[in-house]
C-alpha cells in the first residue's frame, strides 16, 4: 500500500493549525499534534523539521490565504470600505487566523516569515500611498497606520470576541449582529479614509 505523503502532511498542518491556534506555539505539543493527525509523531520531524518550521509554515500560510482571498488591487482602494469589508468576512470565517497572531505577539523571537511580510505590507503602504496621491484616500492621514487601523478594525471583532459581546449584547454567530459589524466596519474605513472635502 502507498503511503499518503501529501495527506499526511496535509492532516498534519490542519492539526497543526487547530493546536497552536488554541494553545499557541508554547502550550502545543508535537505529540498533540500527531494526536490529532493521527500520524506518528516521528512524521512531524520527517516533514517539516521541527516544532517551530512547523508554526512558522501553519502561521505563513494561513496569512497567505488571506492575501490571497483579500487582494488588494489598485481598484480596491476605489472602495476602501469594501476592502474592509472582505477583511472583517476574512476573519469571521477564519477566527484562528487572529488567534495564532495573538499567540505570535505574546512570544520571544523574530515573527514568522518576517521577510515576506514585511515586503507584503511594504507593498501594501505603498499603494495606499499611491491612492492618496490620485486623490482616492485622504492625504493627511499616515498610510502606513491606515493600513494598520483597518486591519485592526476588520479583525479586532474575532480576536476579542468576549469583548464585543460585552460591549454590543450581541454573539458572532448571530448573523444579524455579524451583518450589522460589517457595516459599520465598512462605513468607518470610508470615513476614516475619505479625502477632505
Amino acid at each position: 500500500m502507498a503511503w499518503d505523503t501529501e495527506g499526511t502532511r496535509r492532516r498534519l498542518r490542519d492539526a497543526a493549525l487547530a493546536e497552536f491556534a488554541a494553545r499557541g506555539f508554547d502550550g502545543t505539543t508535537v505529540s498533540a499534534i500527531a494526536e490529532r493527525a493521527g500520524v506518528n509523531k516521528e512524521r512531524i520531524y520527517s516533514y517539516f523539521g521541527d516544532k517551530r518550521k512547523l508554526w512558522d509554515l501553519v502561521l505563513s500560510s494561513e496569512l497567505d490565504r488571506m492575501a490571497t482571498a483579500v487582494e488588494l488591487t489598485g481598484a480596491g482602494l476605489d472602495d476602501i470600505g469594501e476592502f474592509a469589508g472582505a477583511t472583517f468576512d476574512y476573519h469571521a470565517t477564519h477566527p484562528e487566523l487572529g488567534r495564532l497572531l495573538q499567540w505570535e505577539g505574546l512570544q520571544d523571537g523574530p515573527p514568522a516569515d518576517a521577510a515576506a511580510r514585511l515586503e507584503h505590507y511594504r507593498e501594501k503602504v505603498a499603494r495606499f500611498a499611491d491612492a492618496q496621491r490620485g486623490g482616492v484616500l485622504d492625504p493627511a492621514v499616515d498610510p502606513g497606520h491606515l493600513v494598520f487601523a483597518l486591519i485592526a478594525l476588520a479583525a479586532w471583532w474575532q480576536t476579542v470576541p468576549q469583548l464585543a459581546s460585552m460591549i454590543t449584547g450581541a454573539t458572532s454567530d448571530d448573523l444579524d449582529e455579524r451583518a450589522h459589524r460589517r457595516a459599520f466596519v465598512v462605513e468607518a474605513a470610508r470615513r476614516i479614509a475619505a479625502p477632505r472635502q
